[in-house]
């Protein structure tokens, strides 16, 4: 974007001040790109990170007036005014998961913690690190990737760009195939007053390689009260030619905290790529998920999972770009809503005509738990080639009295029998879950979600 202005005399005073004006469209915005900025450094990030702080000073946050956010109000996080904080945190407790204890980044307020990470059981031919953490060779070859997926523009995107400080990189190697899932955990301690980080992650999967991916986001386990926060993450995935790679993505934010996450993936010629994402915390969540299809017959699979009560607000948009011919898509996408919570989910799949031969399927299935919870869905189909198989569909629901009251015939009480049904509504995404002690801990978190029993 340029400005001009005009040749009409104007003095030098009030021309500084009508610069600064066109450059700072939102003055909040400007304010959180103020305080996620760095002083100035030298090299390739430096001019990465310049290149988005401009493109952020031209943007605002999107308001309900915006056809992509029009169900997500994003006034309560203008009231806050946020801050980084950092500090050390190595004596922090979390869950670690058998199948990757020795195969995990840990990030503290968007910080590397090398305390509570774990690196030891990798084989070789991938690289598991931070990106301080880098060779100089290794750092050429970032170079080369991060930031240039679809939709760095984006405003919360580039404002995590804009303060790159550090990141999660995974690199697999030609052919290499990696038994053990790597594990990326992301936590948010709240300070005294609201704090903002910024986590990133890169991965990159060589052609013919295999891996695995746990990316969780969380709060600081077992805070006595829980803070106010902002958590804006961003993750970039390169598939390369016949790559395959298993992404689960967990968010269980504190209950005051905004998240704001972005999923771009890049999938080429024959590659493979699934992504079980599942939504339980926060205050306020969105999740864009995007799928740029570059080569011909790829598979795209994608189970998500939202499960949320009080007044929590979950916003799930996703976006299939199949541009080539061959390309094989399902999404099944299952919401949980009670109490006054609000679920949003748009799923788009993108045809264009010459991805001829394309086979694309799409389903929300909602569960209202509530009479006062509230869903709203549209998944889309956008079709201009002439001989594919594409389908989609949504549906909304809530608890049969039937199948309560059958349930209650054999003993069991009424609550106890929501809470069957309920779980086996949810078991159906998380049980394709590849992490076995990943999907116990959700199967007993979603067990033990009491709120989702009471019809407020």
């Amino acid at each position: 974007m340029s400005i001009q202005v005009s040749p009409s005399p104007i003095p030098n005073s009030n021309l500084v001040s009508l610069t600064s004006t066109l450059l700072d469209k939102d003055t909040y915005l400007t304010e959180l790109l103020n305080q996620v900025t760095t002083p100035k450094t030298e090299g390739w990030l430096q001019e990465l990170r310049q290149s988005a702080a401009n493109w952020v000073r031209h943007s605002t946050i999107p308001t309900t007036r915006e056809e992509e956010w029009r169900f997500t109000d994003l006034s309560s996080l203008r009231k806050v005014q946020f801050s980084v904080e950092t500090g050390n945190y190595a004596s922090l407790e979390f869950d670690i998961l058998p199948e990757a204890a020795n195969s995990r980044l840990v990030f503290v307020n968007g910080v590397y913690a090398p305390e509570l990470s774990a690196v030891s059981d990798l084989p070789s031919g991938i690289v598991v690190s931070n990106l301080a953490g880098l060779s100089a060779v290794e750092q050429e070859g970032v170079q080369q990737y991060l930031a240039q997926a679809e939709g760095a523009q984006e405003v919360f995107t580039a404002l995590n760009t804009a303060g790159i400080t550090d990141a999660a990189v995974v690199w697999v190697k030609k052919n290499v195939v990696v038994e053990t899932p790597i594990h990326l955990v992301f936590i948010s301690v709240a300070g005294e007053t609201a704090t903002i980080s910024q986590p990133r992650c890169l991965v990159v999967a060589e052609s013919g390689s295999q891996v695995s991916l746990i990316e969780e986001y969380t709060n600081r386990p077992g805070a006595e009260k829980e803070g106010v926060y902002f958590s804006n993450a961003v993750t970039e995935i390169w598939i390369a030619d016949n790559a395959e790679v298993s992404h689960t993505r967990v968010e269980q934010e504190g209950g005051e905290a905004f998240h704001i996450g972005k999923t771009a993936i890049a999938q080429a010629r024959d590659s493979r790529y699934t992504c079980h994402a599942i939504t339980l915390g926060a205050k306020l969540s969105r999740h864009n998920l995007e799928i740029l299809q570059t080569g011909e017959q790829t598979q795209t699979t994608l189970n998500g999972l939202t499960i949320i009560s009080g007044k929590q607000l979950a916003d799930t948009h996703s976006a299939i770009a199949l541009n080539y011919p061959h390309g094989t898509s399902d999404q099944l996408h299952k919401c949980i809503v009670g109490d006054r919570a609000h679920a949003v989910f748009n799923g788009k799949v993108f045809v264009p005509k010459r991805a001829q031969l394309t086979n694309a399927a799409q389903l929300n299935r909602n569960l209202l738990l509530s009479s006062k919870a509230r869903v709203d869905t549209k998944p889309q189909l956008e079709i201009t080639a002439d001989n594919v198989k594409c389908a989609h569909g949504a549906t909304v629901s809530q608890l049969e009295d039937d199948e309560i009251f059958y349930l209650q015939s054999r003993g069991i009480d009424e609550n106890d029998a929501r809470k069957l049904l309920i779980n086996a509504f949810a078991a159906e995404v998380i049980n394709k879950i590849p992490v076995p002690s990943l999907r116990e801990i959700l199967l007993n978190t979603v067990n033990n979600l009491k709120s989702l029993t009471n019809d407020e």
